[in-house]
C-alpha cells in the first residue's frame, strides 16, 4: 500500500496519479487507487482545506503523487445579467452549496432541487461533466467547534484576520 502524510508544493513531474473527486479530495482520512491500481492509504493533516486539482502528495518510500479532479456530473449555471447571476448565487449560498465560480458562470454537483429552483430564478442550467473545484470559503481552517486544548488554533480566517493590526 502506497502511504501518504504529506502535501508537497506542485512539482514538473511525479510518478502516480490520484483521479478523485471532490468529496474524495475532501477527506484527510482516504482509502483509494492511483490510476495505475495500486492501493493508496491517504493521512493528512486534518483541518486543510481540500486537496485541489494538481496538487502534489509525498509518499513515505518518496514518490511524487499528482491529484486530478475526476470528472463529475455538474450543473453549470449562466444568466442573462450579472445582477440574474448574483442573485443565484445568493440563492445557493444561502442553502451552503459548494460552487465553482467562473466568469459568468456558476457549476455546483448536480442536484434536481437545486436545478428546478435556479430555473425558477430565470437561469440558464444545463449538465456538464469535469472536475468540480468550488471555492473554499472566506474562512480557512475547516469546520471546527471544540476550544479545549488548542490554544494555538486560530479559527479567523487566512483572508480576514479581524482585529489583528500589523
Amino acid at each position: 500500500m502506497l502511504v501518504i502524510h504529506e502535501r508537497i508544493d506542485p512539482r514538473p513531474s511525479w510518478d502516480e496519479e490520484l483521479l478523485l473527486t471532490y468529496e474524495a479530495r475532501s477527506k484527510s482520512r482516504l482509502r483509494c487507487f492511483t490510476v495505475k491500481g495500486e492501493d493508496v492509504g491517504l493521512f493528512l493533516e486534518r483541518g486543510q482545506p481540500p486537496l485541489r486539482d494538481g496538487d502534489c502528495l509525498l509518499s513515505q518510500d518518496g514518490r511524487v503523487v499528482r491529484v486530478c479532479a475526476r470528472p463529475e456530473t455538474l450543473l453549470h449555471v449562466t444568466c442573462a445579467n450579472a445582477f440574474e447571476l448574483t442573485r443565484a448565487a445568493y440563492h445557493l449560498g444561502n442553502r451552503h452549496v459548494a460552487l465553482q465560480i467562473g466568469d459568468g458562470w456558476l457549476r455546483l454537483l448536480d442536484d434536481y432541487v437545486l436545478k428546478a429552483m435556479l430555473e425558477q430564478l430565470g437561469a440558464s442550467v444545463t449538465s456538464v461533466e469535469a472536475g468540480f473545484q468550488p471555492e473554499h470559503g472566506a474562512y480557512g481552517g475547516g469546520h471546527h467547534h471544540s476550544h479545549q486544548l488548542e490554544a494555538d488554533f486560530n479559527y479567523a480566517p487566512r483572508l480576514h484576520q479581524f482585529g489583528v493590526r500589523k
